[in-house]
């Protein structure tokens, strides 16, 4: 019987009224311990420098798909070329990559010089640590795009909240990222080798033996041109022929009509030149290539006025909604809250202690 009477003491230790029978002579030094822990880490706390934190919020950019198709369906055959702008699934998902990535980081780590901040010998250490520092995120329904910076001098935290928004700025518009950028890129490209191509057929038109004037004109009016100058030529020989009869060619009239009929004969020599070197050329085909050509080049030309004027409008695309202030409170540390936990946790880890020696105690009294 007296074998039995210390082990029911000692498992009554386990429930919750022999927990707190075994707990209730020591209240007072769990207490004292509890609220000694929790003014050290107040104390603690206080010690910490204190840390700030800036927010900065902006509108993530969309696709403009319509907007694309419109500009491209006056292409005609050519609008498949839309698919050289498609578009990103999730813009925000990627300009938050953008804000994370290497060449963003190392910008901040220059602007601000946070390689002698961090005391860091080399930029991935740097980086490690800034990374540390900024927090970004995306709301799931709003798609706004949040960026979080952390440092000791809130001045600083918040030029730098800001400067990444500036940064991704300056890098999107360097990059072919929006739907705008990329028809511009593209209808660029386009632009310069048919620009070379319409060079090309206009040189092979003026070798079949018209000048760079009749291109302008339609083959059947540089025909009538080149007809109309023979036949000004012949008058111009009729007149001065019959000028000669009456007048010496000392006369002011037949000097005139002289001066005349030279420039007719070279504005024909003009047509007629090249005709002479390569009359073989193809005029009608060379003619059709140039054709052909000059409109390919008007149309590239009008897309790649209004891709500029799209990109021009889409400069903006990233909208601040929110800029950093200067933080007015510390973000960190948490002085009430590490006290608070502190004294928790001293309380608990006080009271394990109690009960574990107070059921060793009735163990060896057994």
């Amino acid at each position: 019987m007296t074998s039995q009477h210390p082990s029911s003491n000692v498992d009554s230790i386990d429930s919750v009224s022999g927990i707190l029978g075994a707990l209730r002579p020591k209240w007072r030094r769990i207490t004292a311990i509890s609220v000694g822990t929790a003014v050290l880490a107040y104390g603690v706390a206080l010690i910490i420098p204190p840390t700030y934190t800036a927010r900065t919020t902006f509108i993530s950019p969309q696709q403009q798909q319509n907007s694309a198709a419109a500009a491209l369906s006056s292409l005609g055959a050519l609008s498949g070329l839309a698919g050289v702008a498609s578009g990103i699934k999730s813009p925000a998902d990627q300009y938050a990559s953008l804000l994370q990535s290497v060449t963003i980081n190392n910008r901040i780590i220059d602007r601000f010089d946070l390689m002698k901040e961090f005391e860091s010998k080399y930029k991935e250490d740097a980086r490690k640590r800034l990374n540390g520092l900024v927090r970004i995120s995306i709301g799931k329904k709003d798609n706004l795009i949040s960026i979080d910076v952390d440092d000791r001098d809130p001045e600083r935290a918040m030029k730098m909240a800001n400067a990444y928004v500036e940064e991704l700025r300056s890098l999107t518009n360097s990059l072919a990222l929006s739907e705008a950028q990329q028809r511009r890129v593209f209808f660029e490209q386009q632009l310069a080798q048919t620009k070379e191509a319409l060079a090309k057929a206009q040189a092979a038109v003026q070798k079949s033996g018209f000048s760079e004037g009749a291109l302008k004109s339609e083959p059947k009016a540089a025909a009538e041109a080149y007809a109309r100058v023979k036949v000004e030529i012949a008058a111009a020989e009729v007149r001065l022929a019959t000028l000669r009869k009456t007048l010496t060619d000392a006369s002011p009239d037949v000097q005139r009509m002289q001066a005349t009929l030279s420039g007719l004969r070279a504005q024909l020599a003009e047509y007629e030149r090249p005709a002479q070197t390569l009359g073989s050329q193809d005029y009608v085909s060379a003619y059709r290539e140039f054709k052909y050509q000059e409109a390919l080049f008007e149309v590239y030309a009008k897309q790649f006025e209004l891709a500029k004027m799209d990109e021009a409008r889409d400069g903006t695309i990233i909208q601040v909604l929110d800029p950093a202030l200067k933080p007015e409170r510390r973000s960190k540390p948490k002085r009430l809250f590490l006290a608070a936990a502190a004294m928790a946790i001293a309380a608990l880890l006080s009271s394990a202690y109690f009960l574990v020696v107070a059921q060793r105690g009735r163990r060896e009294r057994t």
